[in-house]
């Protein structure tokens, strides 16, 4: 019978691809690493992993039973948490994975609530873009998610617009909505659109012409597909998961950006124009749990707060 420690060394083998990764990053040596999927390719009576001298790849039967290790270690994690939620709210642990620009400006507001409102939970914190957050919640790898997506995207696939869409599935997922924030776009300082009076938004198909610094492969691809419905294809010049930085960009003059309202809370360099856009963009701000999970009081709460820290970061 395989064991429940086996599951985690073949999980970290199959996510590193090398068996000295997944011993470094479970604190074991190389070779005991080796022996446990040794040890299970005889119980199981076939090959799980191919040895190469760059990757391992996994075998049909490796994918199989690397599907199944997600799922079993994912609903193990579920029933330590809801037995650790026996006694309340008076002990236990969520960790939460967030997108960057929530790990600046929201996340921490809802871990300092959290601590004042149940002083003995503890919540950590672990950044990742959203569908690495989905899939380490998926593995048992944390309690909440907080992703993203666009609702206004119709639909686009990676064929329409060219990009890797990059999107974090969700529809088997309990999702609670956080906020809906529109996206603003960022103009250089003297920008022949930035004039100080302008106060309407800016069509899309006004910046055909222009130099582009995009997001993150999700971001990317809602960006590539707005521009195309506005008859244009985008010429990107930059890419940045971080939106500081993507703002950094446009002050030195470099292109314009598409930005989430989290990031103009958080301040933009001086000079450059923040402007509304037309059709208007925007994302909505999740957080993702396994089902089942968000009735656990510790996770609820946690939940809880992060709508509150929401509501208090937009002046609701």
């Amino acid at each position: 019978m395989i064991e429940m420690r086996q599951l985690v060394i073949f999980r970290a083998v199959a996510r590193s691809g090398s068996f000295s990764a997944a011993a470094r990053q479970l604190g074991y040596t190389q070779p005991a690493v080796s022996q446990q999927i040794k040890a299970m390719e005889r119980t199981l009576g076939t090959p799980l992993v191919v040895r190469s001298a760059r990757r391992l790849q996994l075998t049909e039967a490796g994918e199989a039973l690397c599907r199944h290790a997600v799922t079993i270690l994912g609903v193990i994690n579920t029933a330590q948490a809801e037995i650790q939620a026996i006694a309340g709210l008076k002990a236990g642990r969520v960790r939460v994975v967030a997108f960057p620009s929530a790990c600046s400006a929201l996340v921490p507001k809802a871990i300092a609530l959290t601590r004042k409102a149940h002083p003995d939970l503890r919540v950590t914190l672990v950044e990742a873009e959203p569908p690495e957050a989905v899939g380490m919640l998926r593995a048992g790898d944390c309690e909440v998610a907080v992703a993203f997506d666009h609702p206004d995207r119709g639909g686009a696939d990676q064929a329409d617009t060219g990009e890797v869409a990059d999107v974090a599935d969700v529809a088997d997922l309990s999702v609670h909505t956080l906020f809906t924030e529109p996206l603003s776009l960022l103009l250089p300082p003297g920008h022949r659109l930035s004039g100080s009076a302008r106060t309407e938004p800016v069509r899309l198909a006004e910046l055909a012409r222009e130099s582009w610094i995009a997001g993150c492969p999700q971001c990317r691809g809602h960006l590539v597909d707005a521009c195309k419905q506005a008859g244009f294809h985008p010429d990107i010049d930059y890419a940045t998961d971080d939106s500081p930085a993507a703002a950094g960009l446009v002050a030195e003059g470099l292109g314009v950006a598409l930005v989430p309202r989290l990031t103009v809370l958080g301040g933009v360099p001086a000079g450059v124009k923040v402007c509304a856009v037309e059709p208007p963009m925007e994302r909505r701000v999740t957080a993702v749990t396994l089902p089942g999970l968000d009735s656990v009081p510790a996770v609820k709460a946690v939940i809880e707060l992060l709508k509150k820290a929401s509501s208090i970061a937009f002046g609701e």
